[in-house]
């Protein structure tokens, strides 16, 4: 296979070029198109029923190799601006500012509701395992948990005055007070 590869090569090669210059017009891309064609060629000659259809299949595929050079080089429409992603969300700061607060909050809980949620929260650990740990039944932990979250998310409403996106995230906040210790 590799000596019909080769004679194909010697007769075509030239011919094929000059085809896919008049098309492209960059001698470096034609080159680099022909190189795909003949590897083309290579790897389907065995598919090639009957030879006397050899030129035309083999322009045939060098003329699907122009038509892919240009659907790769086809220019990309950039995005308008109202749909450009921003280069930084205006929430990320007040979350952060926020999860500061939040540590302190959950130390003043009370001590099984601080634990649980200690377990739950900061360390990962499920419900299950928090459960196991307290010595509690699994209801138990999750009540624990979800009364410490509802304690802390109080003490957050009692503090702060929060601005949400339309998806519910936080995108802002403002002290109620300066008894709150999430100051920004």
């Amino acid at each position: 296979m590799v000596n019909r590869t080769e004679q194909i090569w010697n007769e075509y090669r030239a011919r094929l070029l000059g085809f896919i210059q008049s098309r492209i017009g960059n001698a470096s891309d034609a080159d680099d198109i022909l190189q795909d064609v003949f590897v083309r060629i290579h790897s389907r000659i065995g598919s090639l029923k009957d030879n006397s259809k050899l030129q035309s299949w083999i322009y045939q595929i060098a003329r699907n190799a122009v038509i892919d050079y240009y659907r790769a080089r086809k220019p990309m429409e950039e995005l308008p601006e109202s749909l450009a992603i921003p280069e930084t969300d205006p929430g990320n700061k007040a979350r952060r500012e926020i999860a500061n607060c939040i540590l302190p909050m959950i130390q003043a809980l009370p001590d099984h509701y601080r634990e649980a949620v200690m377990l739950s929260e900061i360390e990962g650990l499920t419900q299950k395992e928090v459960a196991r740990t307290q010595s509690i039944s699994v209801s138990g932990a999750k009540s624990r948990v979800q009364r410490g979250r509802a304690m802390i998310k109080d003490m957050l409403l009692d503090c702060c005055r929060f601005q949400f996106d339309r998806g519910g995230h936080v995108i802002d906040y403002e002290t109620k007070g300066p008894t709150c210790d999430c100051d920004k």
